[in-house]
């Protein structure tokens, strides 16, 4: 009597994989699948350009007029034809400068409790709050803004200004005179929109880092802040730098809350005072483009245009750095 060997489980599944993929059914589902995701890929880079053309197109009779005075002068004058938009342009910097400065130190310290500090219980309540804080409209954050925070904003910056009026340079930065609508204002509110995502993508992130390697740290005596400034952060750089992108990028594009918060000034001037009213390029264009036309719709279109290769610089630059830090730091481990 002869013993038939019978295959295994294992070994029916693999057959009957193998014939599926060899069969050319799977091929075509494949191959489907392939030119679908290439597809979506090439429909992004499609939509990317059809922005870029469309609004370079509309915005080219300012910059062929202009030349570079269009970038790098402050005379703001719609009623006479002249479109500085430098004003706009250092405004824009001043308030997503002052929002990633406020906003990422503190998002990195919440990240950083709830992944290595707080209860399992607490963790997961911190989570939720962000969650649910990333997903409030702007226009919510600007309204609390104009109504709650304006006017004690507007007594503390007097107060501050009189303190620091002996004081030559932080004079100059915290004028006395404000209304308690100024860059430092949509500077904060911005912080306060931004630190959710930020500290979403950051917890993210340092979730991602191995516990071995936290541990191993620990084990060799290394204290919890130096096993957070060795293991943790390098581990975590280049998420950590997308998050802050994110962040800056939604600070950068802002609109509503920027346009009830930073005084809307018809000649934004280029100064350090963080309390002087100002405007920025988002605020601009929607608070001038319904009522305009010929060569200042182009001008407020052209803003936009600067507003997105700005950005695209910002993100480009900052993957070659990210790139560059962890070369070095794995050269050095």
């Amino acid at each position: 009597m002869t013993v038939v060997d019978r295959p295994t489980p294992i070994e029916v599944l693999e057959a009957d994989m193998a014939s599926s993929l060899s069969s050319s059914d799977g091929a075509k589902v494949d191959l489907g699948f392939r030119g679908l995701a290439v597809g979506a890929g090439l429909m992004v880079l499609a939509i990317l350009a059809a922005i870029t053309v469309v609004t370079t197109r509309k915005a080219w009779p300012a910059f062929t007029t202009y030349g570079t005075d269009y970038w790098f002068s402050t005379n703001w004058q719609p009623n006479k034809q002249d479109f500085g938009i430098l004003g706009f342009i250092w405004g824009t910097a001043v308030i997503s400068f002052i929002g990633i400065l406020l906003a990422v130190p503190t998002s990195i310290g919440i990240a950083l409790f709830a992944t290595e500090v707080a209860p399992r219980r607490l963790r997961r309540s911190i989570t939720t709050v962000m969650d649910l804080l990333a997903s409030v409209p702007s226009v919510v954050f600007g309204l609390v803004g104009f109504y709650v925070l304006k006017t004690p904003l507007q007594t503390f910056y007097r107060w501050l200004g009189d303190a620091v009026a002996g004081v030559p340079v932080l004079h100059t930065i915290f004028g006395q005179d404000s209304s308690g609508l100024a860059l430092l204002t949509a500077g904060i509110v911005l912080a306060i929109m931004i630190m959710p995502i930020i500290t979403s993508v950051t917890r993210e992130v340092f979730d991602t880092v191995p516990r071995n390697d936290k541990e191993g740290a620990l084990a060799l005596g290394a204290t919890r802040f130096e096993m957070i400034t060795g293991v943790v952060m390098p581990h975590s750089l280049g998420g950590l730098t997308g998050a802050v992108m994110l962040g800056l990028g939604r600070a950068m594009g802002e609109t509503i809350a920027v346009t009830l918060l930073i005084g809307a000034s018809s000649k934004p001037p280029i100064t350090v005072d963080v309390l002087s009213a100002s405007d920025a390029m988002p605020a601009g264009i929607a608070r001038y483009l319904p009522e305009a036309s010929g060569m200042f719709q182009s001008a407020l279109i052209g803003m936009g245009v600067t507003l997105f290769v700005l950005t695209m610089i910002i993100n480009i630059g900052s993957r070659r750095i990210v790139g560059v830090m962890d070369r070095r730091l794995k050269g050095a481990s």
